[in-house]
């Protein structure tokens, strides 16, 4: 006898829980307090801009707008691509329907955007890099979106985000969009990391990965081997181990994100150190690798400058910058040894000097 028709049997995605972004964020919370839907309508808001830009990067080459130059120069001295303008209106548009955020900084805006009418009762700061890797967009190759949230402390009068200078700690949530293959949203609220595939024909986010660990140490490093020259000596040194030891694999793309996504489930290293000329590196502390940190230690791994946790910084000013070591501990670990060996050296020349 023949089974019984299915009309499911064919999708069988429809036989797991697709658990949405909104509903999880609650789910680890535990709670349907205030502060636990704030933050979720918060995820909400992030994954409508995430959809947002997604189909906007899908129509590249066909509409006219998305990609090239704008001609200008944002406050970091880098030419602006077009969709870095819009994906950070995207973010502005987004938000300030939102009646949660007072105010947004990003990469593209040399001080925050405030959004008057939602300060009164809007309690968050909602910093991010609308576009991570742009350079990316013209040919084809993933690029991501990074944010963090923040509490808003104190009344701000002067419009000078002072409260924002303080450490990586402080955030509340922190996460990533990877526009790829497929798009994904990675998010932690500081209980664990977990990753949501927008699923196109529904428009929502599904749950895909729960709790991702990254492994305690890992094949890859991923660095741009370009700059070698221009690193200080404990920097080279790690780069000569790896190149004489078995078992490591270079992998850079030029894309902070798709490069972290990669090192977060498979596990590594990701360096972006200062150079000799510019040692606060390149990438900025409060939209960049302080979130990307606060994911990494959530999922067990580490993020440091070289000499202290990259949750620990504290940035003197909004568009501060620091080097990144992140990934594995055992990664991580050992090219901190490197830069503590060439300290302990050079110590010892200086006092033999004296």
């Amino acid at each position: 006898m023949a089974d019984a028709y299915d009309p499911l049997g064919q999708d069988k995605s429809l036989d797991r829980d697709c658990k949405t972004l909104s509903r999880h964020v609650l789910e680890q919370l535990n709670s349907f307090s205030p502060d636990a839907q704030d933050l979720s309508a918060l995820m909400n808001r992030i994954a409508l801009a995430a959809k947002l830009i997604s189909r906007r990067l899908s129509q590249s080459g066909l509409v006219e707008g998305v990609l090239g130059f704008t001609g200008d120069v944002n406050v970091q001295g880098e030419e602006v691509k077009r969709m870095d303008l819009y994906a950070n209106q995207v973010f502005i548009s987004v938000f300030k329907q939102s009646g949660l955020v007072c105010r947004l900084a990003s990469e593209e805006m040399e001080k925050p955007y405030y959004i008057p009418e939602n300060c009164p009762i809007g309690r968050y700061t909602l910093l991010y890099d609308p576009i991570d890797g742009s350079s990316n967009i013209d040919i084809n190759l993933n690029i991501g979106s990074i944010f963090s949230i923040r509490q808003q402390e104190g009344m701000d009068e002067d419009n000078s985000a002072s409260d924002l200078l303080q450490n990586g700690r402080k955030q509340i949530a922190a996460g990533y969009i990877l526009y790829g293959p497929s798009t994904m949203l990675v998010y932690t609220i500081g209980t664990g990391v977990h990753a949501f595939t927008l699923d196109p024909s529904l428009g929502e986010f599904i749950l895909s990965h729960e709790n991702i660990t990254v492994p305690e140490i890992g094949p890859v490093y991923s660095v741009n081997e370009g700059n070698f020259w221009q690193w200080s000596e404990s920097i080279r040194d790690y780069i000569r181990y790896v190149h004489r030891h078995e078992g490591y694999t270079a992998r850079y793309s030029g894309a902070l994100v798709g490069d972290f996504h990669r090192i977060l489930f498979q596990g590594g290293v990701f360096l972006y150190p200062g150079t000799i000329k510019k040692p606060e590196g390149k990438l900025r502390l409060l939209y960049e690798t302080a979130p990307l940190a606060f994911l990494i230690e959530q999922a067990g791994g580490r993020a440091s400058t070289g000499t202290e946790e990259i949750l620990d910084a504290v940035p003197e000013k909004l568009h501060a910058r620091t080097p990144v070591i992140i990934g594995s501990k055992e990664n991580v670990a050992l090219v901190e040894s490197f830069i503590a060996e060439r300290k302990r050296q050079e110590a010892e020349e200086a006092l033999a000097a004296k």
